[in-house]
């Protein structure tokens, strides 16, 4: 992850410092997952993105959440996921698919996650096909 990015997340964090290292390690992951993408630190959330967004981290909207030290991982995609681990699904376009997933440990970003990942890089990108 860029040493550049540091600052905004420690503003981002402030006063969540579990918040931020789970931040840090989900972020090293996902850009390493996919070459050529960024972070972009902005108000209300993390923007990941390479030519167009493909996903984003934010703090949940629910305190119960919050009070877990857990972030919110957003991902669109071609199709709906079917799985236990989507917190949330919606189709705001045809044939765009919003999932929310509640991340609580680095290790959240596994083998079928960063596919995932992968699949709503190539998404954004143009590349990826509904299933």
């Amino acid at each position: 992850m860029d040493d550049a990015l540091t600052p905004a997340l420690l503003a981002f964090f402030a006063g969540a410092p579990e918040e931020f290292s789970l931040a840090c390690a989900l972020l090293e992951g996902i850009l390493a997952a996919c070459p050529g993408s960024a972070a972009v630190v902005q108000k209300t959330q993390i923007t990941l993105k390479g030519r167009h967004v493909f996903a984003a981290l934010s703090l949940p909207r629910r305190s119960r959440d919050r009070k877990a030290h857990r972030l919110t991982l957003t991902l669109g995609l071609a199709r709906r996921l079917d799985s236990p681990r989507v917190d949330l699904a919606t189709e705001p376009y045809p044939g765009r698919w919003t999932h929310h997933f509640l991340l609580s440990a680095p290790e959240d970003l596994d083998g079928p996650m960063l596919a995932w990942i992968q699949e709503a890089y190539a998404f954004a990108e143009g590349k990826g096909r509904a299933h």
